[in-house]
């Protein structure tokens, strides 16, 4: 990509204006921008940037990552992707002390438009993901991944800004549930007899339970902001082995309970052997990790049965995938890994 070709966010003129803002460019300039990759993902494009500026400046960054919607996806009525992402590095990773998630420079959206951008710290030469998709990580690197998943709960447990200047709070009359009862037809006539009758009334009877079962979060107690798309690949772990993992990837977080994220990472991104080998260990260590950092008032049976319902609500996911024309190679999966959770884990009975 040549220089004159690079988006309006990417000029040089523009990044002299971000970095000096931020602090990171003091009295100088960036003369020269350019292209180091460009490659797209299922939702985005991520492009890494290469400044050069006038002059040394201590402390300025010679790279950048530059996050920005598909150009296929702009302007689409029904697409709203990068507006909670960029809200989340506005509202949430703005008020968090440095770590655990990449500093962002930039954060944009334009409502007329719909376009995005988000402009990142590059972590390319410092830290790496733990293993291509979808190997799971090792032992050590769970371990790892679930310990600073814990301290970023811990850091916004029951804050008294939940709900009101980060994130927001679900009416008790929303009506998501018959969004999803919606989503939930559209997904049978999708899949067909791919989907046995017994899952298909596991769904229904999901959704005839879901006011009772909603009772929790609306309790509003004992919740976090979540990342909701929290799989092990969307974490940067450090190369010198250290504990300054990163998490990226924020355009599902929301308010709600920790362990949505771990059923997420855990029950349907995991096959049951290497899940039942390691799934209670890794409950154990985020529960000790939180109670080390100031969670002293939820107790080991507290996680265990919010980490069942939200292993029962994580069937919820293969359908909005599907119905998101997220490929078939990760929701079908997906849903053959969640199903199998739901079982191993005796979540129906909550359905009682």
């Amino acid at each position: 990509m040549a220089a004159e070709t690079l988006p309006a966010a990417a000029s040089a003129d523009r990044l002299s204006e971000v970095l000096r803002r931020c602090g990171a460019l003091e009295n100088s300039l960036v003369s020269d921008v350019a292209v180091d990759s460009s490659r797209a993902t299922v939702l985005s494009r991520i492009t890494r940037l290469r400044l050069t500026c006038a002059g040394e400046v201590p402390g300025a960054p010679s790279t950048l990552i530059l996050k920005t919607s598909l150009p296929e996806r702009i302007g689409k009525p029904d697409w709203d992707g990068g507006r909670q992402e960029v809200a989340f590095y506005n509202d949430v990773a703005a008020a968090m002390p440095v770590g655990l998630v990449p500093r962002c420079f930039e954060a944009k959206w334009e409502a007329d438009t719909r376009a995005w951008h988000l402009l990142l710290e590059d972590l390319t030469d410092s830290h790496l993901i733990a293993t291509t998709w979808p190997l799971p990580p090792s032992v050590a690197q769970c371990e790892k991944i679930v310990r600073a998943k814990a301290r970023f709960h811990a850091h916004w447990w029951d804050d008294p800004r939940l709900g009101t200047t980060v994130g927001t709070w679900l009416p008790a009359d929303d009506r998501q549930l018959e969004t999803f009862d919606a989503a939930v037809t559209r997904f049978f006539d999708r899949v067909g007899d791919l989907l046995p009758s017994h899952r298909r009334d596991l769904y229904r009877r999901l959704i005839d339970r879901g006011p009772e079962l909603n009772k929790r979060y609306h309790s509003h107690r004992d919740m976090t902001v979540v990342q909701g798309d929290a799989h092990y690949w969307n974490c940067f772990l450090p190369k010198d082995g250290g504990c300054d993992v990163r998490f990226f990837d924020w355009d599902c977080w929301r308010v709600d309970v920790g362990t949505d994220d771990l059923a997420y990472m855990i029950a349907l991104h995991w096959y049951p052997d290497r899940r039942k080998i390691l799934e209670r260990s890794l409950l154990d260590l985020y529960h000790a990790t939180i109670a080390a950092h100031g969670v002293t008032r939820y107790d080991r049976r507290s996680l265990d049965a919010d980490y069942r319902l939200s292993v029962l609500w994580q069937i919820a996911t293969p359908v909005w995938q599907s119905n998101g024309n997220i490929p078939p190679v990760i929701w079908w999966n997906n849903l053959e890994r969640i199903m199998l959770a739901v079982d191993d884990l005796g979540c129906r009975d909550l359905l009682s």
